[in-house]
């Protein structure tokens, strides 16, 4: 029987061993949270389970969309002989929510969030050679509104925008060998005006010594190695490493025009001998502000992205293969778009990966919606955080945007939201200094300082849209707020940041739904498919037009269950001629230039 999503899963740090666990485990569902005291730890489980397929999912051979407070998995592993002398990490790329992982009787990890990996560390617990006994328990009280859920539903049905549930593993779990001392996850930074990679790479060393150790770095270029550089690993607990680019060898990585470096790291001991090796790659590209631009590599790049929320008819949260993530990514590009807002979720590191590869442009967010945002937990920030780690050296990448939507008035009492919205904020610039920021997604900004202002626009006519926006090069922007009150008292003053509508369009169409099912999309109805069209190409040319805009994100990809205003259908079929949706954004933007 072949393996489930069988691919690498970490594939901006890979090393050669690895051993994938997917595929059939024990599985039980315990509403009551009393699985500990029944002894769930210790017995064979009632069901089995498709991982990495939550248990929703039709993939998993579930299907139960009813809530599960908790469930559990369990499985066993032989570690392979060939090992030996390693430490076993056991790594889990997304488990929601609250996380508890025994390995033969013994806890080894918890983790709190569904969005971000998680590891852990074998030592003493399991060896080369052995097989070994895996039990989960995966807490996820989805109706408590104290966690960052992003569209899933807390409602017992989907309703309006949110949809169904996913609870326990949804991504990928594998084991994999280490040295003893061995490298932790890179940093991949690209320095275009000097032309050249900065590295930071952590060395892993607990209870060993590190002295006498070196890492040295290797740039590629078409197999080629065409740079080297070496650092000790003992004076600086994350080596910093500089890669030059050779100037006859550079080449930069661009939107449409992708070019990735692959970068071979390797840890030697003090004799000179790797005793570690991975492999990592990078993009050249720049991204900065000039006045109301958004630049790439120095040159003004209008983002014609659109919202996808990557979701799947039988995967839910969880793509059926790898081919799915790449085939969303070439979908958009052949509607006429050249990126995405990655909307309400922390997508599979491998979407990220494909984009990096076909040179397609993404804005990194959190699914934080489902958070009590007037009683913010430290968590939150937390989990934002582990996104803001595991994504940083993609250069697809080109913005942050951590919050969603959020809403609430300013006042002279003191705000946890605008308290939040700051944490987020600063939390992206301490990681990442190297992108633009956006504090919140929508009508809500509270952060005086970000790099980003937008707001949401679903008027439906392209004339009104035209002339809302009018002012936004005299600094007088349009400024919304959910249910359209109290626009200009949601968020802090415009100051002339780059703006862009970040929402806009989603019209309704999908001429095979039945009247008695449950669908909906913005505004009224297009009578017909052309007016459909006119209404895109109109809303479309009133943003590429307008010379105060630096972009738009249409909503949205595809359909997502009742909410049917997608590019394509929930099964990535076609509505419309891509042809004519893609010539509607082939003008030049006015903010691009001549």
């Amino acid at each position: 029987m072949s393996i489930p999503r069988n691919e690498y899963p970490r594939p901006q740090f890979v090393r050669r061993d690895w051993l994938n666990l997917n595929g059939a485990w024990e599985f039980e569902i315990d509403p009551g949270d009393s699985g500990r005291e029944r002894g769930l730890l210790d017995k064979p489980l009632s069901g089995t389970i498709t991982v990495p397929f939550c248990p929703e999912s039709k993939l998993s051979g579930i299907g139960n969309t009813d809530y599960l407070n908790v469930v559990w998995y369990r499985r066993s592993a032989t570690i392979p002989k060939e090992w030996a002398g390693r430490q076993v990490m056991l790594h889990f790329q997304g488990c929601d929510y609250d996380t508890t992982v025994w390995v033969n009787g013994h806890e080894v990890v918890r983790h709190r969030g569904g969005w971000t990996p998680f590891s852990a560390s074998l030592k003493g617990v399991a060896q080369a050679g052995e097989t070994m006994t895996i039990v989960v328990r995966a807490r996820d009280f989805s109706r408590t509104g104290a966690m960052p859920m992003g569209k899933q539903s807390s409602a017992f049905a989907n309703n309006g925008c949110h949809y169904t549930r996913t609870t326990g593993i949804w991504q990928t779990v594998w084991l994999e060998p280490v040295s003893p001392v061995h490298m932790g996850r890179p940093r991949v930074t690209p320095n275009v005006p000097a032309s050249k990679f900065e590295l930071i790479v952590p060395v892993v060393a607990f209870g060993e010594s590190r002295k006498g150790h070196a890492i040295r770095a290797t740039l590629k270029k078409g197999g080629e190695s065409i740079a080297t550089a070496q650092v000790q690993a003992d004076i600086e607990l994350s080596p910093r490493i500089d890669l030059p680019v050779p100037e006859q060898h550079r080449t930069l990585w661009a939107p449409g025009e992708p070019f990735l470096y692959d970068i071979d790291l390797e840890l030697l001991d003090p004799s000179g001998k790797s005793i570690d090796s991975a492999t990592t790659y990078g993009g050249l590209r720049s991204v900065s502000i000039d006045g109301k631009a958004v630049t790439i590599n120095g040159k003004s790049v209008f983002q014609r992205l659109v919202l996808d929320q990557g979701y799947y008819p039988d995967g839910i949260l969880t793509a059926p293969s790898d081919q799915a993530l790449i085939d969303d990514i070439t979908l958009s590009m052949s509607a006429g778009f050249n990126g995405a807002r990655l909307h309400q979720k922390v997508f599979e590191e491998r979407f990220l990966y494909h984009a990096d590869r076909l040179g397609y442009l993404c804005w990194g967010e959190f699914g934080d919606w489902g958070i009590d945002r007037d009683h913010p937990a430290p968590t939150y920030v937390t989990q934002w955080l582990e996104a803001l780690h595991r994504d940083y050296s993609h250069p697809s990448i080109i913005g942050w945007c951590g919050l969603n939507e959020t809403s609430q008035e300013l006042s002279d009492a003191v705000s946890p939201l605008s308290d939040l919205t700051h944490a987020f904020f600063l939390a992206a610039k301490a990681i990442d200094p190297t992108r633009p920021v956006l504090d919140a997604s929508g009508y809500s900004h509270r952060v005086p300082q970000t790099d980003i202002y937008d707001c949401h626009d679903y008027d439906q006519d392209p004339a009104t849209v035209c002339a809302r926006h009018a002012g936004t090069s005299e600094n007088n922007v349009f400024i919304n707020a959910g249910g359209g009150k109290g626009a200009k008292s949601w968020s802090v003053g415009y100051r002339g940041q780059p703006y862009f509508v970040s929402e806009f369009g989603g019209a309704w169409w999908n001429p095979a739904a039945k009247p008695e099912d449950p669908s909906w999309g913005y505004g009224d109805r297009p009578k017909t498919i052309d007016e459909f069209y006119e209404r895109f190409a109109g809303l479309c040319a009133a943003l590429l037009e307008n010379p105060a805009h630096f972009g738009y994100c249409y909503t949205q990809l595809t359909d997502v269950y009742q909410e049917q205003n997608g590019i394509f259908l929930f099964d990535r079929s076609s509505k419309f001629d891509l042809a004519r949706l893609r010539a509607a954004q082939q003008k030049r933007a006015a903010i691009e230039g001549d």
